[in-house]
């Protein structure tokens, strides 16, 4: 589902854990007739990494930067701190940073407004990481790199709601879930749920309205925004549980300028780490475990 640029970002609290870290490899020499030793010269691992940041059309020689919004909520990025690689979008964008060829020390962070980053025009960045959903009229403004992540579908609710005691899909069936319509959330929670089941929104805000209200006893949205309206939106919101499968979920992306040169090698390296198992690793730390939010069968 994609919503509206307030409902970008997900507000909760998490533990924070040591940042990645990436040794940089560099020497050099006062004595020019000095041998360097063993341990002076660069490792292998280093020298690709020079190579491959080295086939990069950065802005800045020798630095990636990287874009996010201000402020940056978690579980996406820690104390509004891109630079600590806590949190899932901060760790992910390290990561990727790392896979094409750059220490910690040569990632530059700049912040945008979710907005500029996907209008036309040229940037000042070369890499923007803010829960961007990949659509096709935002293909034709911006790059987008693989998905890094996939959405699923939650269930909010507020405390004092006969759903907040759900723990089971059965347990709604006898509640009225509100959703907006032409969603992936409607897609999902009707076929979980039955279409007779559900009470149907124009819009997002519709439907929180009719929460905030007592209209409906909870509300199907993606998990991101779940999280952000429990949060924020709701002086007693809370997350019930999510339903079991990402298919369909809106897919999150690296946005790059328009044609970029880079793409490719960004898509490439997201592609690795999610082959690997990085992303299904950084996901279950930031957005499973971090969060506790049950999966309802």
């Amino acid at each position: 589902m994609s919503v509206t640029p307030t409902f970008r970002s997900a507000i909760v609290a998490t533990t924070a854990i040591a940042a990645l870290t990436l040794a940089g490899c560099s020497s050099s020499s006062d004595d020019a007739s000095a041998t360097p030793s063993a341990s002076d010269a660069p490792s292998a691992t280093a020298s690709a990494s020079a190579a491959a940041s080295a086939t990069l059309a950065t802005i800045t020689d020798g630095k990636l930067t990287i874009a996010t919004g201000e402020p940056a909520y978690e579980p996406w990025m820690v104390d509004d701190d891109p630079t600590n690689a806590e949190g899932f979008e901060s760790a992910v964008a390290y990561a990727v940073a790392a896979e094409l060829g750059y220490a910690p020390a040569d990632v530059v962070w700049v912040r945008s407004t979710f907005e500029s980053a996907i209008a036309p025009g040229p940037k000042d960045w070369d890499l923007n990481v803010q829960q961007f959903s990949v659509t096709e009229d935002r293909e034709s403004a911006v790059d987008f790199s693989s998905p890094y992540y996939t959405t699923t579908q939650a269930i909010l609710t507020t405390t004092d709601s006969p759903a907040a005691s759900v723990t089971s899909l059965e347990d709604l069936s006898h509640l009225t879930v509100g959703v907006p319509s032409g969603t992936t959330s409607y897609t999902v929670a009707a076929e979980a749920l039955g279409a007779d089941n559900l009470a149907v929104f124009n819009s997002a805000e519709d439907t929180v309205l009719a929460l905030n209200s007592g209209q409906i006893d909870a509300f199907v949205t993606d998990l991101p925004t779940a999280l952000y309206l429990s949060a924020v939106e709701f002086d007693n919101g809370t997350i019930v549980g999510q339903f079991e499968s990402s298919e369909g979920g809106d897919e999150f992306a690296f946005v790059l300028p328009n044609e970029s040169a880079n793409t490719t090698a960004v898509t490439a390296a997201v592609d690795a780490l999610r082959e690997d198992g990085t992303l299904d690793a950084l996901e279950a730390q930031w957005l499973s475990s971090a969060i506790s939010v049950p999966v309802l069968n």
